[in-house]
């Protein structure tokens, strides 16, 4: 297994953006990334996942109170901290930002460790769980790592990240999930019938707080490299 740190965005558009207006737009912000040279120093791949908007209702329980995720892979544990003190991003991209979303992006992003728990095909679509954990549980990739039946075993990569230091307000998760599909259709097979929290492993449903836990079905707008 391998682990690295990434951080992870958890994003509601600004609301004069309509949602088939954000992707778009996003793109158009991390563009301005490619000016700032630490940043390119310090982020190594960028996965811009824009909430899937023509199928709301799949998987049952998804979330649609959110409009992307972006997954951030990083080169160190201190560039998370690094990068929000650089000077080119806070001259380039800050002010860029509540065109693009809701409020500045670190109000709503998590640093997070890696564990790749099926390491498959980074297909197009991503299923992501942010979990809480139930006061005086504790959430671990095991419980989900041993879990070999639908539809976790329909995923083709699966991946745990165990949420690590400071979670801004509003934002407190212990484990973000990605589960990758081959498609939307995939995951509609995969998951259906019941809400997505009663496909959890027994032992991490016990741990999970599902009402304080959000779901949401992603595809990649845009990637780096």
């Amino acid at each position: 297994m391998t682990m690295q740190w990434k951080m992870i965005y958890l994003a509601r558009r600004n609301p004069a953006l309509a949602p088939e207006e954000f992707p778009l737009a996003w793109r158009e912000h991390s563009a301005l990334g490619r000016e700032c040279r630490n940043v390119q120093d310090k982020v190594k791949a960028v996965r811009q996942c824009s909430r899937v908007l023509d199928r709301p209702g799949v998987p049952n329980g998804a979330s649609l109170d959110y409009d992307g995720v972006n997954l951030l892979s990083l080169r160190d544990r201190q560039a998370a901290d690094d990068i929000w003190n650089d000077e080119e991003t806070l001259r380039i991209m800050r002010p860029d930002e509540p065109r693009v979303f809701s409020t500045y992006v670190r109000d709503f992003t998590l640093v997070a460790r890696e564990q790749v728990l099926v390491d498959g095909a980074e297909t197009g679509v991503c299923l992501v769980l942010f979990l809480r954990a139930r006061p005086g549980q504790r959430l671990q990739a095991r419980d989900l790592a041993g879990a070999p039946a639908a539809p976790w075993s329909a995923a083709t990569r699966l991946v745990w990240n165990e949420v690590a230091g400071e979670r801004p307000p509003g934002y407190d998760y212990d484990a973000i999930v990605e589960a990758w599909y081959e498609s939307v259709d995939a995951v509609a097979a995969a998951f259906a019938g019941p809400p997505v929290w009663h496909w959890l492993p027994p032992a991490l449903a016990d741990a999970v707080d599902t009402a304080r836990s959000v779901c949401m079905l992603t595809r990649i707008t845009h990637r780096r490299p």
